[in-house]
């Protein structure tokens, strides 16, 4: 029996699930919110529908996974690590060397730790967490399934930023897009619920959570994405910033007195976003909890709502129509009021929502007979996309 061990490891969370191959039975699930945080989550599923979860305040990556080893053996859902035959990874950016999935090797890290000026969030995150489960199981072949690959052939009016032809041929400079993974899954299950070929659907497909994107898909495949050469632009996001003006870069360098321009990166990364706004939380829940005593709360939805209009709006237009909307993430799956407030924003498009399907919160269509384009909730499953990659590789 083979077992696959599947990492997502985002900007302040980390999911994993734990795979019966080739039969794709889930043994195990789970997840640690609030990476590095007071009150960090940690939650384990598993034997139809049980649920561990203990609170610890700013648990970090390592300690995380440590945790996730010590409880499956502790809940004899294995008995040894040697049982795991593979782990694959979420890698976000792959740029253009990466188009498809790979088997970790010390080249491969190399190249994902060289990437990291595409995702300085994400690519030192997981390129720690690579290493740390190769001195845990160091027999273990490693997989890389890159967020990125999804927009590879991004149409190049999308991907080209207005800057010198030459410059972005020389540095590779474009939008390479992020949350691939899930925007993948999200078009092949719309095409399964909607009984329609992938390659005949035109989606927006919004991935809402402490990251956030959206993605136009035309005929099965990505036509325009919110994220461009690296995640902070966009849609306000949890604590990164979206899209802003890049004089404010040098302006805030003189500003605030510093001749490093990381500073300002890591705040426009980690310290802006809902996070930045709300003066509260990078975490929508907590925000909301707030809003009607809070004014930069309110604000920071408003704002939030807000972006996600102007591009899902934009999207419509540009793809001349769509199929269907797409709600996923951890936001976008259970925040049933803010899946109302966007739709109404959208009404131009004679866009509605069933207020019955969308409080059920269940997977599937959620609007209205009369709605001009489905809406589709679709909790999005990023492991089982990266499982099934890993698989075709490993034939």
């Amino acid at each position: 029996m083979q077992k696959t061990l599947i990492i997502n490891a985002g900007s302040s969370s980390l999911k994993w699930q734990l795979f019966e191959m080739p039969a794709e039975k889930v043994l195990a699930s789970g997840e640690v919110e609030r990476i590095s945080m007071p009150g960090s989550i940690f939650t384990i599923k598993y034997d139809h529908h049980q649920k561990l979860q203990k609170t610890i305040d700013n648990l970090n990556q390592a300690d995380a996974v440590q945790m996730v080893f010590d409880e499956l053996k502790q809940l004899k859902i294995i008995t040894e690590l040697s049982e795991i035959t593979a782990v694959a990874h979420r890698v976000v950016a792959g740029g253009q060397i990466f188009k498809s999935a790979v088997e970790v090797t010390p080249e491969v890290l190399k190249q994902i730790k060289e990437l990291s000026d595409f995702a300085p969030l994400h690519n030192p995150m997981e390129a720690k967490g690579i290493e740390t489960m190769a001195q845990t199981l160091p027999n273990v072949k490693q997989y890389a399934v890159f967020d990125s690959q999804f927009f590879t052939d991004l149409p190049e009016k999308n991907a080209i930023y207005s800057i010198p032809y030459e410059l972005t041929q020389k540095y590779q400079i474009r939008r390479y897009g992020e949350h691939g993974i899930s925007h993948g899954y999200l078009t092949n299950r719309a095409a399964e619920l909607l009984n329609e070929p992938k390659d005949k659907l035109n989606l927006v497909t919004m991935h809402l959570g402490s990251g956030a994107s959206l993605v136009a898909v035309k005929d099965g495949k990505a036509f325009d994405t919110s994220m461009g050469f690296t995640p902070l632009t966009g849609v306000t996001m949890g604590t990164r910033s979206g899209d802003l003006d890049p004089a404010l870069v040098p302006y805030l360098m003189k500003e605030l007195k510093t001749d490093d321009p990381n500073e300002i990166m890591m705040l426009l990364n980690q310290k802006s976003g809902l996070l930045g706004i709300s003066g509260i939380s990078p975490d929508m829940r907590e925000i909301r909890a707030q809003e009607e005593t809070n004014s930069q709360a309110k604000l920071a939805v408003e704002i939030f709502i807000n972006r996600i209009v102007k591009y899902a709006g934009s999207y419509l237009t540009e793809l001349h129509g769509a199929d269907a909307l797409i709600f996923a993430g951890g936001i976008g799956e259970h925040n049933v009021e803010l899946r109302q407030q966007i739709i109404d924003e959208l009404g131009i498009f004679n866009v509605k929502l069933d207020a019955k399907l969308n409080e059920a919160n269940e997977e599937g269509l959620i609007s209205s007979p009369d709605s001009a384009i489905k809406v589709l909730l679709i909790p999005t499953n990023e492991e089982l996309a990266m499982v099934r990659q890993v698989a075709a590789i490993q034939k």
